[in-house]
């Protein structure tokens, strides 16, 4: 078979040269009933809004759903999907998810999706497990790429191996702490059920599971798909082969395909696949709530949140039962509904929930998600005290009363669908992505995708609705007020909660462990033997198709752009076709402050565009915003020098968009925001400050690696120091303390003290990214925004600060059942030769050791190496690890690891082909020339790093291994970040400093 599969990769190599792969064709030469390659078209749909023209099909053997979007974008996307729903929480279709990925029939090595990861330009790869459907999709530029890509991932759903050793790997077993040790103690392994542990440690998380379970019992949403941890430990290999068997087949499949490739000859190369299979009716479980007569309320508990007041914990919702999900325009009714009542400082919900301190920031369920074939709509809010609960309760209510009395102001209304609007005209580089996770919940839910992707209809009959009067109040009513299937959830903290999950893990171990016989036990010996065996075998992988480096242009894409001054303010153009948007993006740099002003920067940002001015409110300046632009920004941005990483910018970001036509007034409400922000207005400010620190503090379970990362690479270079300062622990500790102060004089004038410093002509420079016919319109309107700023700053009397690279290990102990960890090496400038290399490295460490010792051997759910060529650093890191030490002994032993192994060209090639996926990937409109603009890189240094990247060669990865890690591990040079659970071996007499920033917040 592999012979075939290379022949067939190079029949399409050969084809792609001419016109016959890529033949043009009109979407209106079908029309429904034409059959093609086994297919009857159904629909065919010209989407004018979107630019593209939607055909549906079906195969007439086994009834398998296609939609096909034809659209001219280069970025061609596949996806293959299964009705998945449960009937338990085993997590069976996730476990399934992963073991389906670990070989197949053509393709029979371990891990070919991961693998394929390197030997492919794909733009995108990966695999979902929703509620109720698994989707694998996968996006890339280049034909013969998608033709590879797309006969691996069929083979993998259609065709699996699924062993009883992947399946244990992958799901979860029980295993020696040391696999052939019988003297240590049988434990719960697998990366499934680590990756959950992970999951259940959030709480934001855990609130939402739990809430939709709580709100459709006796649905296959009352149970976790995903896997609970102490319920994936029931689930047997051969239910794991029984779900395969019943749900992964061509009658159960939707497929999509999306982009400028020819249809037939997607519907060819699928059809082959599919030639085999018999039509079934695939198994069937509720989905559909019955309404209660009456509402009901729900508890649950989480752990208490080291890092937030002990007093303002509880999270507390209204979920209210709405539409079938089959209702399109309901549907887009009720989300336009849920916008109005809960998105930006004007609406109702913000009004009255979050500008009055009941709570931190909307609770994570709240919104309305249509992603269940019932619908529901929930309001609430998270940071509340014991007391306030029923208040919360209450205020909802009288909210929605209001509301129904008294109806949406129009503005907010046009507003609303002039974000529509605006939201159809982006061209971003993901696009076929973002339809496909738009219409991937209704279409399994026996929505018509092809509705879903018709928005003018929608929006016509929403304007139709709205003429007859009554349109949002007659809804409020049905669903919100009057709708007996209303669910309040509340969880609170349990000072338990943590100790209890150990000792039910505990628990459910023993019970597992004191029925083994004998013979069980010498299985799980041999078992662990043979799984440790198989990760460390040497496969064979030709039987898997791969590009070449004749696949990389060893030319880079330029991009044009111009450069002119207004007011004495550098700006640079790049026009291009934008679809009448209008992409705006300025730096302010800044002068020297102290370290305790910086601090203040993230949140000096955020007031300009929350505590409005004197003279208006931020919600009626909201409403402008939403009512003439797509959306203003401020930000922090901090820049290595490409010669230097230890030289570094710092600034102000200021960003936004709008149609051409409102160009004037996005630069008047810009220069409203920068010139008369209001940072008197204390009670929008603490409701800032507040919601700023939970949304750090929630932030860290699902992104503790990058926590990790920034802390330890904080030590090492200045730049990385002040990106910590500005967005990592330290300014997550700095946030959490913030929100405990009840007198903010002194942050008030610190935020004056900043404002009369920054944003000034004098440090100022501009991106304008539009058409070449809103030029002279931007040019004027900037001209205005610009000389209304003053042009020098008031001077700060502060002392530069000297930056010394220290080597330190830091552990912040959290309550989380896994956990994350980073070390950090300093590396070299972006315009070093041995950047290049020590990239190509870290590919080399992450795919041919790393992910085997932390994925496969250690069970956290993911891990490995990256080199970042901005700012000059090399890092290991994991995620959601249950074994960290041997983690971090991986990292050490990678090191000697590299030094002694001998590379094949082929493993260099593909390191290679995994850096250019990233390199040469599509951008949206918006990001054209941003690398220029910002980080000071031309087009002349890319191309010539590009060049680096495709000479590099086994003696160079040896001699930048050499160099810059063994030599940094032998003289201690490095910084190492854990977060997560102590253990006895992380203390401080281990060299290790116990950052212990939660028990400052409690005091």
């Amino acid at each position: 078979m592999s012979t075939q599969i290379l022949f067939a990769s190079r029949m399409l190599r050969s084809k792609a040269k001419g016109a016959a792969f890529l033949r043009p064709y009109s979407s209106s030469t079908y029309t429904t009933g034409d059959r093609l390659h086994g297919y009857t078209v159904k629909q065919v749909k010209r989407v004018p809004e979107l630019e593209l023209t939607a055909i549906t099909l079906e195969h007439e053997k086994t009834g398998a759903r296609h939609l096909h979007i034809n659209r001219e974008d280069s970025n061609n996307v596949f996806a293959v999907g299964f009705h998945t729903p449960v009937s338990d929480s085993t997590g069976v279709p996730h476990i399934l998810e992963h073991t389906t990925l670990c070989g197949s029939d053509h393709y029979p090595v371990r891990d070919p999706f991961f693998k394929m990861l390197n030997r492919s330009l794909a733009t995108f790869m990966n695999a979902f497990t929703a509620s109720d459907y698994t989707i694998y999709p996968f996006a890339t530029t280049n034909p013969v790429d998608y033709a590879n890509l797309r006969n691996v991932y069929m083979d993998a759903v259609f065709h699996p191996r699924l062993t009883k050793l992947d399946f244990k790997q992958e799901g979860w077993r029980l295993e020696h702490e040391v696999p052939t040790d019988t003297t240590t103690p049988i434990q719960f392994k697998g990366v499934v059920y680590n990756e959950m542990k992970g999951q259940y440690s959030d709480s934001n998380y855990l609130y939402y599971s739990r809430m939709q379970q709580a709100m459709f019992p006796g649905t296959t949403y009352e149970f976790s798909s995903g896997g609970d941890p102490s319920d994936i430990t029931n689930l047997s290999h051969e239910e794991l082969l029984n779900f395969h068997n019943q749900h992964y087949h061509p009658s159960n499949a939707r497929f999509y395909t999306y982009g400028n490739f020819p249809l037939e000859d997607h519907l060819a190369a699928v059809g082959e696949q599919l030639k085999n299979f018999e039509r079934i009716t695939p198994p069937t479980v509720n989905k559909v709530a019955v309404p209660w007569t009456a509402p009901k309320k729900a508890t649950s508990t989480c752990a208490p949140d080291p890092l937030s007041p002990p007093d303002k914990q509880n999270k507390i919702s209204l979920s209210f039962l709405a539409n079938d999900s089959s209702d399109t325009f309901e549907t887009f009714s009720m989300r336009l509904l849920g916008y109005l009542l809960l998105d930006g400082h004007a609406s109702p919900m913000y009004k009255a929930l979050i500008d009055t301190n009941l709570g931190t920031e909307f609770s994570v369920n709240t919104g309305y998600d249509s992603s269940t074939r019932s619908t529901c709509l929930s309001i609430g809010l998270q940071g509340v005290k014991d007391s306030d609960v029923e208040l919360v309760q209450g205020r909802i209510k009288e909210v929605l009363e209001q509301v129904k009395t008294e109806g949406f102001d129009p503005i907010r209304i046009e507003a609303a669908i002039h974000q529509l609007e605006l939201g159809q005209k982006h061209k971003t580089a993901d696009f076929g992505l973002t339809i496909m996770h738009g219409i991937t919940s209704g279409w399994f839910n026996g929505v018509d995708p092809v509705d879903l992707l018709q928005l003018n209809k929608n929006l016509d009959a929403l304007k139709q609705g709205l003429d007859k009067g009554n349109f949002f109040e007659s809804r409020i009513e049905k669903y919100l007020l009057n709708n007996p299937h209303t669910l309040v959830f509340t969880m609170k903290p349990d000072a338990s909660y943590a100790t209890d999950l150990v000792a039910e893990e505990k628990e459910r171990l023993a019970v597992k462990v004191n029925s083994l016989t004998e013979s069980d036990k010498t299985e799980i010996l041999e078992q662990g033997k043979a799984l440790e065996s198989a990760q460390d075998k040497t496969e064979n992988l030709s039987c898997l198709p791969t590009l070449t480096l004749k696949d990389i242009s060893p030319k880079a894409k330029r991009t044009v752009l111009d450069h002119s001054g207004i007011c004495n303010t550098p700006v640079q153009w790049r026009t291009t076709a934008t679809n009448g948007i209008t992409y705006f993006r300025a730096i302010s740099t800044l002068p020297v402050l102290s370290d305790e002003l910086k601090m203040y920067l993230p949140l000096f940002c955020d007031s300009l565009l929350s505590l409005g001015t004197r003279e208006q409110t931020m919600a009626s300046i909201d409403d402008e915003i939403r009512l003439f632009t797509g959306g203003l920004r401020a930000s922090t941005t901090t820049s290595t020098s490409h010669s230097d990483i230890d030289l570094m910018e710092e600034g102000l970001v200021l960003s936004g968009n709008c149609l051409d036509r409102n160009i004037d007034k996005m630069y008047t409400i810009l220069t409203k925001l920068v010139r008369e922000t209001n940072f008197d207005n204390t009670d929008k400010l603490k409701t800032l400050i507040m919601g700023n620190a939970s949304g750090l503090v929630n932030s860290i379970a699902d992104s503790g690696h990058v926590f990790a990362r920034a802390y330890a690479g904080s030590t090492l270079t200045p730049t990385m120091r002040n990106s910590e300062l500005l967005g990592g622990m330290s300014q997550m500790n700095f946030m959490s303390q913030m929100a405990a102060k009840e007198d903010l004089s002194d942050v008030v004038n610190k935020l004056k003290t900043i404002a009369d410093a920054v944003l000034k002509q004098s440090s100022l420079r501009v991106a304008i990214t539009c058409g070449e016919d809103a030029v002279s319109s931007n040019e004027k309107a900037l001209s205005g925004f610009i000389s209304s700023l003053p042009i020098q700053g008031k001077p700060l009397v502060c002392d530069p600060n000297t930056f010394t690279p220290e080597y330190k290990k830091t552990f912040f102990p959290l309550p989380f059942a896994v956990n994350f960890s980073a070390k950090v090496i300093r590396g070299v400038p972006y315009t070093h030769p041995d950047g290049a290399k020590l990239q190509v490295l870290s590919s080399l460490m992450t795919n041919h050791y790393l992910h085997r010792e932390i994925r496969e051997k250690n069970g956290a759910y993911g891990g490995g190496a990256r080199y970042a060529g901005l700012n000059g650093l090399f890092s290991f890191y994991s995620y959601r690890d249950p074994r960290t030490l041997a983690t971090l002994d991986s990292y050490h032993n990678a090191i000697d690891w590299v030094t002694k192994r001998v590379f094949s060209d082929q493993e260099i090639t593909e390191a290679k082909l995994s850096i250019f996926q990233g390199i040469d990937s599509p951008q949206s409109v918006s990001e054209e020339g941003m690398l220029q603009f910002v980080n000071g890189i031309s087009d002349e240094m890319r191309q010539w790093r590009r060049e680096e990247f495709l000479k590099v060669t086994q003696d160079d990865i040896k001699a930048a291994a050499e160099t810059y890690l063994l030599g940094s591990e032998k003289d201690g040079h490095y910084s190492v970040a854990v977060l997560g659970e102590a253990t006895d071996k992380i203390a401080e007499d281990n060299g290790w400093s116990i950052n212990q920033w939660g028990e400052a917040v409690k005091q």
